[in-house]
């Protein structure tokens, strides 16, 4: 008996690790060929709390992972793009989109005469697998992988399920499993075990193996079960350490959400008992003969429940993790340089990842600009109000092309698909090209101070050209994100444009600058910083250029709709 229990055990640790492995290989490859509908619910995100469930409820079924999706919706808060209620709203559905697992772990448990649907289900791994081996383009391989997973997702209930079997068959372990039963027992175990796989979906499946075998009955799963929703918060806590106030009150409403629902449930079930009724009863009645569905049901009724109960109450729910968690008050000279809308909790869903890239450089791109329009007001007017946020922002620069590049070398260790690949690929020159503009412009406000220091000025005609060079060069910038932003090059010709006419601009005011010194109407010394000035914004257009030009790596083909607004 001792030898077929260490073989049941050994059996169930494979299966469970199977089943783990498929989870991972179904989430990867369903995010990979379903990165761009994610990207695109998350961009409808509304006021609406019924469009916002239902966002959360469909993303998480996509992904088949409710803390993937709170972990993604810790991101967002934290990067300021989503309010507390939206996050809200999203973790609800989260929590009914995870049911979703469990109905699949009991439909494969199902079967009719000898043949199980597990049998008939698991056979996908081998017909992923064999296009896996076949497959050429990245596409069909994704596809493969999502196929693979999926058998594989039965495989393991198979092997976890047969060693359910024969740990039933021992009357020791049987009796031992039949005396939890103290529901808060039961409930702190479920939260335990799941908080250590690190998903309640694995559990789910786990315990519904476990009834499924007899060896825990359907009250014990039900109780384990409502543990899980407790346990799974653990993921979400630990993704929100370092994040804002806010990611972290996201992470706080994502455990009072279940726990709330947990405690109701708990106090439904002492009631039943009170009138010699039970979940488990109750589900009998409702879907005889068929265990697994039974407890598939309670999970799904649980989430649905609480969420209806909960959604009401959506914004009184938010005030309150306020209350618990209030914001911390930091002055500028405390605050330090952090990244807005990428952090390694993002590493879990490459597709969101991939966008949130985006955001940071664009983001990066306005802090470079803002001091490139600071320098030259600052050499122009010989005014220095802004040379502290010039100084902050220019360390900000430095930090972010550290923190972004230690991120895009993490990400691209990850799957991701030919075109994100070629993302990322571009966007390491791209950073590399805006912490140079941040350097010319460092250059030239130095320019500025060295001119006021010598208390001299440019003339009227020199201020001209440079605010005239300043124009072009904003309306350059301006082109490149519309190409960047849009991954779209039918401004790739305007930009180029801009940047020949600043190449020209630049050229006269050389020529114009000797005419100047001719003429006496500036010194020598003066002129060498007008100089150096030129030929210092000339190489930032040259790097605007340069990621404008970067695009075409990746780029969809010119769309024929009509141009946003790009300032003249």
């Amino acid at each position: 008996m001792a030898q077929a229990i260490l073989i049941a055990v050994l059996e169930l640790l494979a299966g469970l690790g199977v089943f783990l492995t498929a989870m991972k290989l179904l989430t990867n490859n369903v995010e990979s060929l379903a990165g761009d509908k994610i990207k695109g619910m998350f961009a409808k995100i509304s006021k609406s709390k019924f469009v916002g469930v239902g966002i959360g409820t469909a993303t998480t079924a996509i992904v088949q992972s409710s803390s993937a999706v709170t972990v993604m919706v810790i991101g967002f808060v934290n990067a300021g793009i989503m309010s507390l209620t939206q996050a809200t709203t999203i973790i609800y559905g989260a929590n009914i989109g995870t049911t979703i697992t469990a109905q699949l772990v009991a439909l494969g448990m199902l079967g009719t005469g000898s043949i199980s649907m597990n049998a008939i289900f698991g056979a996908f791994a081998g017909l992923g697998a064999f296009i896996l081996i076949f497959a050429q383009n990245d596409k069909l391989k994704r596809i493969g992988g999502l196929t693979a997973g999926f058998g594989m997702l039965f495989v393991g209930l198979s092997l976890m399920s047969s060693s359910m079997s024969a740990l039933a068959q021992s009357p020791q372990l049987s009796m031992f499993l039949s005396t939890l039963s103290n529901p808060l027992l039961l409930l702190f175990a479920g939260v335990l075990v799941t908080a250590v796989l690190q998903s309640s979906s694995a559990m789910t499946g786990l315990v519904l193996t476990m009834v499924f075998g007899g060896l825990l009955t359907l009250n014990q799963g039900i109780y384990l079960t409502f543990g899980s929703n407790i346990g799974t918060c653990v993921t979400a806590l630990i993704a929100c350490i370092g994040s804002n106030t806010n990611a972290k009150r996201t992470a706080l409403i994502h455990m009072l959400f279940n726990v709330i629902g947990v405690v109701l449930f708990m106090l439904i079930g002492l009631f039943l008992k009170l009138g010699g009724l039970s979940f488990a009863s109750l589900l009998e009645t409702m879907f005889p003969n068929v265990v697994t569905t039974q407890l598939a049901m309670m999970h799904t009724i649980f989430n649905v429940v609480s969420v209806l109960i909960m959604l009401p109450f959506t914004n009184l729910l938010v005030k309150i993790t306020k209350k618990i968690m209030p914001e911390k008050q930091i002055s500028d000279a405390e605050e330090k340089p952090r990244l807005n809308y990428i952090n390694d909790i993002y590493l879990v869903t490459p597709p969101i990842a991939i966008a949130q890239i985006k955001n940071e450089v664009l983001y990066m791109s306005d802090v470079a600009m803002k001091n490139f329009n600071r320098s030259i007001d600052a050499i122009v007017k010989l005014d220095f109000t802004e040379k502290k946020k010039f100084e902050k922002d220019e360390e900000l620069l430095n930090f972010m092309n550290r923190e972004i590049i230690k991120f895009l070398v993490k990400l691209s260790k990850r799957e991701n698909s030919t075109l994100d690949a070629e993302f990322i690929g571009t966007i390491y020159h791209a950073i590399s090209d805006l912490e140079r503009i941040g350097d010319y412009a460092e250059n030239i406000f130095e320019y500025a101070e060295k001119l006021f220091k010598e208390q001299s000025f440019f003339s009227e005609d020199a201020l001209q050209e440079i605010y005239e060079l300043r124009t072009l060069i904003n309306n350059l910038y301006n082109a490149t994100m519309a190409i960047f932003k849009e991954t779209d090059l039918k401004y790739l010709e305007e930009a180029r444009e801009y940047e020949n006419k600043i190449d020209i601009l630049a050229e006269k005011m050389g020529e114009n600058h000797v005419r100047r010194l001719e003429e006496d109407l500036c010194t020598p010394d003066t002129g060498a910083l007008y100089l150096s000035l030129a030929s210092n914004s000339e190489r930032v257009a040259d790097h605007i250029l340069n990621i404008a030009e970067g695009v075409k790596s990746y780029a969809k083909k010119p769309k024929t709709s009509a141009n946003p607004q790009i300032s003249k």
